[in-house]
């Protein structure tokens, strides 16, 4: 990925906006006075199995320079929200003295832990001399994940802080800016929550890189740079970093070697930040560890409070669920809302009778289907053909006789749509996501192209250790056209043309690679069995009846499916949807990448599951209602292709639900199935864990915030920063 618009890290927050010195008049003298004082040993609420450690906590003074710092990184948002400068600052106050409160019974709550465990002793911790040691230590060493998490946050910011100051010395690199948008896959460029780069040895493999001294791009690990980048243009971004911190107070009469960044106060006294968020989240954990042994009680290898949330008689979430979802419009609203944190558990049954002929496709199976979520292949009019269609519908009369003429009409106009990789704001938008994949190890698709082999999204591609998979995309289906990159950074697409029969094929022969040849079939008109031959598509334009029956009373909409196929899926187990190794899961993936590829309907490309579908009438236009509703009938993995006003329309099934109505699932609540990432039973646990868990976490920081925040434990001087609270925008 190449970015053209640089993203930064937590210290980059600064970097839009004006000098904070214009402001204020003051010295360093002034910038060390104490504007709160913290120290919960003082309180006579202190928990008793803490108090042994009162002596590992003194007087947190919470310095002006340390409010400053603040107002850069979150004040500014407050401002600019609408509040006053008095408001903002007497806000920072209270964040500062409430983080200072959480941060030492955090220190005490892990010292206790880790002294009663013989991980460490109450006597090497008082023994080292700073602060910093005492929390390295208190982490487990310089080697400790809590450390290398800090140091690695730190740098991070640090680089992606010089990185927006050096964009403006590049004198190589791209000197284009793309504009165009279209959406992503989710999890594009997201870093794993607990990600660290390590090392052979374990170490943290990332270093800032300022162009001095060892600070320099050879020794900075897996940071990497921006296009164009000189030990030169560094050099100077890390000059206006120095004139930045001067400018705002932010270095002290101490920093004399303003060369060694980490010798700075204001990098120290990040770094400290850093650690006590460590340990601030360290404490977090062993809280959370005693929390969740209720979570993961388990009886006869089952997880039985997980059980009991999933299905209690009297208040599980499908007993309730299935007290709520007994009619159709309670039912759709959910499946509108159906997430990661949001689940259909119950469905109700549907009229009509439910057995499903597919050998004809019949009307056997009464007047209603299923419900279920589809992916939507829209390819459009052109905006001649779309124009002539307008002009043709405008001379109907309203009868099905001229109705039957309007289809006709708009047959021969489906018949000249072709349609291109939509892909091209991957490459000129904003943000360059494209790659050669010809230079990587990646197999991938070029349908016998060589010309095809530019992939996108190459950090979550071939860098899964450290980003996010990529969100229901398998990520193999190459920009289908020429690719060629200019001088400027900006790129030549030549996209092939696709007919809708070229899109079938397509079509096919990706799930075909992805899943193994001869994985898909399909065939002409409203139905899967028969062969089908070239002559077979050719007559759908030249049917001149669309009415159903001699009386012609309504229009027959199966006359307007092109074509009826099926992915032939070995797992469809709805439990493992989410699982990446089954057939479920890597053709919805493989269809939903198409889907990025080809579709115009880009609404569709920011839904969970594609669009839901109602087993009764819907707000769709009637021939993508009808096509949608009998593919569902079909099951997951169907597909059909039908004309519409706005185009072709390819419809695949992701998900079905059964027409008899009652329990979604079958889950197993056994670790087995808890701990198979993309199970139900995984991704419902999780839920429930993480949903219990936050909420103990968040109550306990309250609670503790509550208990401290008295005059018996802080003490604020407002005087020291009343001019600050003078301010006026």
């Amino acid at each position: 990925m190449k970015s053209k618009a640089l993203i930064c890290g937590t210290l980059a927050a600064a970097v839009a906006m004006t000098t904070f010195a214009g402001c204020i008049t003051d010295n360093e003298k002034d910038m060390k006075q104490t504007v709160a004082t913290v120290n919960i040993t003082k309180s006579a609420n202190l928990d008793e199995s803490l108090k042994p450690y009162a002596e590992a906590i003194g007087d947190d003074n919470i310095i002006k320079r340390e409010l400053i710092a603040a107002f850069i990184n979150t004040g500014a948002n407050y401002v600019n929200s609408g509040y006053s400068y008095a408001e903002t600052f007497n806000l920072l106050v209270d964040s500062l003295v409430a983080n200072a409160v959480v941060t030492q019974y955090s220190i005490l709550y892990v010292l206790n832990e880790k002294v009663n465990s013989g991980d460490i002793t109450f006597a090497d911790y008082k023994a080292k001399s700073t602060e910093t040691e005492k929390l390295e230590y208190l982490l487990g060493g310089a080697n400790s994940d809590g450390v290398r998490t800090a140091k690695y946050t730190l740098y991070s910011s640090l680089n992606a802080l010089l990185d927006s100051y050096e964009t403006q010395y590049l004198t190589e690199g791209d000197d284009y800016t793309g504009t165009d948008t279209r959406t992503t896959p989710g999890n594009v460029d997201t870093t794993k929550e607990d990600y660290v780069p390590l090392g052979e040895n374990g170490e943290l493999d990332y270093y800032i890189y300022t162009g001095y001294g060892d600070y320099l791009l050879e020794n900075a690990g897996e940071y990497e740079p921006q296009d164009g980048t000189t030990k030169i243009s560094r050099r100077k971004a890390y000059s206006t970093f120095i004139s930045y911190l001067k400018s705002n107070f932010l270095l002290s009469e101490e920093d004399e070697d303003t060369i060694d960044v980490l010798s700075l106060s204001y990098v120290k006294d990040e770094y400290v930040s850093q650690l006590q968020q460590s340990v601030i989240e360290e404490f977090n954990d062993l809280y959370n560890d005693n929390q969740e042994k209720l979570i993961n009680t388990v009886e006869n290898g089952v997880y039985t409070y997980i059980k009991d949330k999933y299905d209690n008689a009297n208040d599980g979430l499908l007993t309730e669920q299935g007290n709520t979802y007994n009619t159709s419009s309670t039912f759709e609203t959910a499946l509108n809302n159906i997430s990661d944190t949001s689940f259909v558990l119950y469905a109700p049954n549907t009229e009509g009778d439910t057995e499903y002929d597919e050998n004809t496709q019949s009307d056997t199976y009464g007047t209603y289907g299923t419900y279920g979520f589809v992916y939507n292949i829209l390819l459009p009019f052109s905006t001649v053909q779309q124009s002539r269609l307008d002009a043709i519908q405008s001379a109907l009369e309203g009868d099905l006789i001229t109705q039957s003429k309007f289809y006709q009409d708009r047959n021969e106009l489906l018949r000249g749509i072709v349609t291109t990789d939509q892909r091209s704001a991957w490459f000129n938008g904003t943000t360059d996501y494209s790659f050669d994949a010809a230079e990587t190890d990646l197999s991938y698709f070029d349908n016998g192209n060589s010309d095809r082999h530019y992939l996108f999204f190459e950090n979550n591609l071939t860098k899964p250790d450290e980003y996010e998979t990529l969100t229901n995309y398998w990520g193999r289906y190459t920009y289908n056209g020429k690719v060629t990159e200019n001088e400027n950074g900006s790129y030549s697409l030549v996209p092939e043309k696709l007919t809708i029969d070229d899109m079938l094929e397509e079509f096919a022969a990706y799930i075909d690679f992805v899943l193994g040849e001869g994985s898909v079939e399909y065939h002409a008109g409203d139905t899967i069995n028969g062969g089908t031959t070239a002559d077979d598509f050719a007559a759908y334009y030249n049917n001149t009846k669309f009415t159903n029956g001699d009386d012609e009373e309504e229009i027959d909409y199966s006359k307007l499916v092109y074509a009826t196929g099926k992915i032939n899926l070995t797992q469809t187990d709805k439990d493992d949807m989410f699982v990446e190794d089954t057939d479920r899961y890597k053709a919805m993936a493989a269809v939903n990448e198409l889907q990025f590829a080809y579709t115009t309907d880009t609404a569709i490309l920011s839904e969970y599951l594609g669009y839901s579908i109602s087993a009764y009438e819907t707000s769709y236009i009637k021939e993508f209602e009808y096509a949608a509703q009998q593919a569902l009938r079909m099951g997951v993995g169907a597909f059909k292709v039908c004309a519409g006003d706005y185009g072709w329309h390819l419809i695949y099934v992701v998900d079905a639900f059964e027409t008899v109505g009652g329990e979604v699932y079958s889950p197993e609540w056994t670790a087995e199935r808890i701990e198979a990432e993309g199970t139900f039973e995984n991704k419902f646990y999780e839920w429930i864990k993480d949903s219990t868990l936050s909420g103990e976490v968040s109550a306990k920081r309250s609670a503790i915030i509550k208990t401290f925040m008295d005059g018996t434990t802080v003490t604020k001087y407002e005087n020291t920063y009343a001019d600050l609270l003078e301010i006026e925008g």
